[in-house]
């Protein structure tokens, strides 16, 4: 899974937000494979492809107190 799939912008699903059901049933429907590659396509697409092997950014100090 070295490069991302293409965004089809020309189809548009419109859906209640409310029916969560629906939405149950798809995943529920697919493999447990099928999920994780979706979530690591979801990730990439959120952090980008060069943030999947960075480490994470040290954002605590320590102080010396006297």
């Amino acid at each position: 899974m070295d490069k991302l799939p293409s965004l089809d912008k020309k189809i548009v699903n419109v859906a209640s937000l409310d029916d969560i059901e629906e939405e149950k049933k798809y995943w529920f429907s697919k493999s447990p494979l099928e999920r994780i590659e979706a979530i690591e396509i979801n990730r990439r697409m959120v952090y980008g492809q060069n943030r999947v092997t960075s480490r994470l950014q040290r954002f605590f100090e320590t102080a010396d107190l006297s």
